[in-house]
């Protein structure tokens, strides 16, 4: 198999050279751009297995540049590099369609560690492709081959996480999760964000299938508990 390709994208010269060295010594094929609109063009055209993004970008931010690469590609994992750690700031990052966020200064062992936990869900998602799995939910079918949600038989975009946390629910209905436990199960356990991250990927699911909050028919809120799928 050949060298999964990452691409760095990072002002901080001091940080981009060390990661980058330390990826292409796990050996990643590794490339790096400075400014958000050079990652964007980079990102564009050779489409890497993952990106690594900082906020603070010159020339486009991070939050941005996120934005743009989510409008075209749904999958690709993308990790935020940050100095800012308030919670707010996280929400704000995954909220646009990141799937991690580490907040500088990060250890090695820990990036490394992320890194490999996104790529194996983006694997595990591609041999899945090869076998054409669909659930149906009254008016929502989701194709766990594809990657696709359809309400009423029209198309519906949403976020690679927000398809985890979609699928996951779906493949156990009636049953009860808390908050901590779908943090896990679809963040994975290194994930240092806080349950509310939940709330609001819930919110917005409900919103792609058309889910009244009030009077949900799928997503079910479980007071005091956390959440339930209703077939």
């Amino acid at each position: 198999m050949s060298a999964e390709r990452i691409l760095i994208v990072e002002d901080d010269a001091s940080i981009l050279r060390g990661v980058e060295l330390n990826l292409s010594m796990e050996g990643y094929q590794v490339r790096t751009a400075q400014d958000g609109e050079e990652g964007l063009r980079i990102a564009r055209a050779e489409r890497p297995d993952l990106l690594l993004v900082d906020v603070m970008l010159p020339r486009l931010g991070g939050l941005e540049l996120i934005r743009e690469l989510r409008k075209e590609d749904a999958d690709v994992p993308i990790l935020v590099l940050s100095a800012k750690g308030q919670e707010a700031d996280k929400v704000a990052g995954l909220a646009l369609g990141a799937d991690d966020y580490l907040v500088k200064p990060f250890g090695l062992k820990e990036l490394l560690a992320r890194i490999d936990a996104a790529l194996r869900r983006r694997r595990g998602k591609g041999s899945a492709g090869a076998t054409r799995q669909v659930r149906h939910f009254g008016r929502v079918a989701i194709d766990l081959g594809s990657r696709r949600v359809e309400v009423d038989g029209r198309p519906v975009e949403m976020t690679a996480r927000e398809f985890d946390l979609l699928a996951f629910l779906s493949a156990h209905p009636g049953r009860v999760f808390s908050r901590e436990q779908l943090t896990r199960a679809v963040w994975g356990s290194l994930y240092s964000g806080t349950e509310r991250t939940v709330d609001n990927f819930i919110a917005r699911l409900r919103t792609h299938i058309g889910d009244d909050a009030e009077r949900p028919r799928h997503i079910e809120t479980v007071r005091g508990v956390g959440y339930r799928f209703s077939a």
